[in-house]
């Protein structure tokens, strides 16, 4: 059972505002590569989704002379710290167990080194998914954060992957009782 749906947090203005500042449509893609990642890693499908679609929450655009810097950006980024604690506080917020909320903000803080000098993660299953998901939409220079889609079709797209989720742990749960 889960304690929250994406779909409840997509609609949090929280979400809104920081989602679509750091991409709509690449928070999705990530969460249905999670989605289809999670069974390969045999790891929470909740979580993962979760933590793939609220991965870049905390990002904050890096501007010189009123154009995106890429560069920029990348030297001076730590949107994975702010992002496990801004996911962190609105899943709490929202209803989240608070165990989960800890797992979903880890994975969301190991989804990328770029904020380590010359680091090397050790990632758990969880963690390893959302990086990859993240790592499968990626595109040159931070554009997968640009690209666009409408809000009705994001609430459509979030909707689906919510039944897939409710689908995917209603099979492991009749799995598990006839064992």
């Amino acid at each position: 059972m889960r304690d929250i749906t994406l779909l409840t947090i997509f609609d949090h203005r929280i979400t809104q505002k920081y989602i679509k500042r750091s991409g709509m449509a690449h928070a999705i893609a990530a969460a249905y590569h999670a989605f289809t990642l999670s069974k390969q890693y045999n790891v929470n499908s909740d979580l993962a989704t979760k933590a793939a679609f609220l991965h870049d929450i905390g990002h904050y655009t890096w501007y010189r002379d009123g154009k995106w810097d890429y560069e920029l950006y990348k030297k001076n980024d730590i949107h994975a710290i702010k992002g496990a604690e801004r996911a962190h506080k609105l899943l709490i917020r929202l209803g989240e167990h608070p165990a989960k909320a800890k797992k979903i903000a880890l994975a969301i803080l190991l989804h990328t080194d770029s904020y380590l000098p010359d680091g090397q993660l050790s990632l758990d299953p969880l963690q390893k998914v959302v990086a990859l998901a993240d790592e499968m939409d990626e595109e040159p220079n931070g554009n997968h954060h640009y690209r666009k889609v409408d809000d009705e079709k994001a609430r459509l797209l979030i909707i689906k992957l919510d039944e897939q989720i409710d689908n995917e742990l209603y099979q492991q749960d009749n799995q598990i009782a006839s064992l």
